[in-house]
């Protein structure tokens, strides 16, 4: 099965090593994401809407 023991002390080791973001990053980044979220729903609905109201004016017909 192995050294479980090894395992975690080198996921430590590494761990140390991460360089992690700063709290100014970390908020940009959030911000960016959120409103990449937002911009996608937005889009998406918005192409579904159309559609949708394709779909309907078709099988009006």
């Amino acid at each position: 099965m192995g050294n479980i023991g090894g395992f975690f002390n080198n996921v430590l080791s590494e761990m140390r090593k991460v360089s992690w973001p700063k709290r100014k990053e970390l908020t940009r980044y959030t911000i960016v994401v959120l409103s990449t979220c937002i911009f996608m729903a937005l889009f998406f609905a918005l192409i579904d809407t159309g559609i949708s109201a394709a779909v309907r004016w078709f099988l009006a017909l």
